[in-house]
């Protein structure tokens, strides 16, 4: 099963190539990194098992939501809204990758995304290695 967050603002997917992905500020810890200061360094993991999806909060100040509702813990299904404070993704599971070209990580930095709630595609970038997008 291929995981992939679609980021709402707009850029390319991320496939989630871990059975668990560290989401947090923190570089060099976490495997995918959202630059923004409403992120916590150690925000939450998402866990594959089984074809399945699986959230759980690691303390965040400003909280991971799934469909709007705060949560520590639950699973994930295909078409759910998660966010992670205000930086909103769409899941989808699945081996194709939705009207978009795929970027796949190991470790990836969300950066520079302004504060608006209007964010622009423009404003992500995503480091791959030694590349930068």
């Amino acid at each position: 099963m291929q995981a992939q967050l679609i980021p709402q603002a707009g850029g390319n997917p991320i496939i989630l190539k871990n059975d668990i992905t560290l989401v947090g500020r923190k570089q060099n810890v976490c495997d995918l990194v959202i630059d923004r200061p409403s992120i916590s360094k150690l925000h939450c993991l998402v866990v594959k098992t089984d074809g399945l999806l699986f959230i759980r909060d690691l303390g965040s100040t400003n909280g991971t939501k799934v469909n709007g509702q705060r949560v520590s813990r639950g699973a994930i299904l295909p078409g759910d809204e998660l966010a992670f404070a205000s930086v909103k993704f769409r899941v989808h599971l699945g081996r194709t990758v939705p009207e978009m070209n795929e970027k796949e990580i190991g470790t990836e930095m969300l950066s520079g995304l302004s504060q608006s709630s209007k964010e622009s595609a423009s404003d992500v970038r995503f480091f791959t290695g030694d590349s930068v997008s």
